[in-house]
């Protein structure tokens, strides 16, 4: 089918001309359940890529056990080893259990795991599905809260600063829009859960995304003119910003961090 090919095609084009990854190198796909980590994990499983895949298991009721189930067909399917990370292990407590600031703790730990699990699994890259929609949220989120250097890293290849204990992640989705992912899911017919989480009822991105929506109905380029304008500007962003963080480590969890105590750490004080 012609979308099928133009789709494979303008990922293949991303990889290959922002230079994400090579056959050479073993890659952690973060593997949520969700279209989009799916299809990545798929395609980069079908170019021939050395491929596992990473689910961090949020035990947020009946709609992780259907991610997880999914997650599993995918890896079955593809022969892809995969590797759970059950969160109640790392923080004593399921997201579902956590009272306040679930979103917050939730966002924060997967991205210290995803990181940690695979530089500990020895992946050179680590996947993540996110794809145009995604990021012209993120920067009109960082824009309408004036914080234009958190999206210095912007990018098919993401981060600034490079680490011996940092894995550089990729988005081979980041030119592939929803719809577009969504679409060439089910003509492929992958496992996926199109359910959004749902203790993110009332996230500033969800406001955000309904936003965007209803600017697309107007202008159908809306939300690739806001990636072009934004990734056009980055060079010279990167030049007013950067440089004024030190890279350090923790003192309590050792991993990198621009403060004494990371992130990660100074929120679980609130678990």
């Amino acid at each position: 089918m012609k979308f099928i090919e133009l789709f494979e095609k303008k990922v293949k084009q991303t990889i290959e001309k922002y230079k994400l990854t090579n056959k050479k190198e073993k890659i952690i796909v973060a593997c949520s359940g969700g279209k989009d980590s799916t299809t990545a994990l798929y395609l980069l499983n079908k170019f021939g890529y050395n491929t596992e895949a990473l689910h961090i298991y949020l035990g947020i009721g009946k709609w992780s056990e259907k991610n997880l189930a999914n997650v599993k067909k995918i890896c079955e399917r593809l022969e892809v080893k995969l590797h759970i990370i059950p969160i109640k292990k790392e923080i004593g407590k399921t997201i579902l259990e956590i009272r306040e600031n679930k979103c917050r703790i939730c966002s924060i730990n997967k991205r210290y795991l995803l990181n940690k699990k695979a530089r500990e699994l020895g992946g050179k890259k680590l996947v993540m599905g996110h794809n145009l929609d995604d990021e012209a949220e993120s920067i009109m989120m960082n824009l309408f809260k004036g914080n234009v250097e958190l999206g210095l890293g912007t990018g098919p290849k993401t981060g600034l600063l490079q680490d011996k204990k940092f894995v550089q992640r990729i988005k081979p989705l980041f030119f592939c829009r929803n719809e577009e992912t969504k679409k060439y899911a089910k003509l492929v017919k992958l496992p996926i859960l199109i359910e959004s989480c749902p203790c993110s009822t009332d996230v500033f991105r969800r406001k955000i995304r309904n936003w965007l929506n209803a600017m697309e109905k107007k202008d159908k380029k809306v939300k690739e003119n806001v990636v072009h304008w934004f990734l056009a500007r980055l060079p010279e962003l990167r030049k007013r910003y950067t440089g004024k963080d030190e890279l350090k480590y923790c003192e309590r969890c050792g991993e990198p961090s621009r403060r004494k105590i990371c992130k990660r750490c100074e929120l679980m004080k609130l678990v």
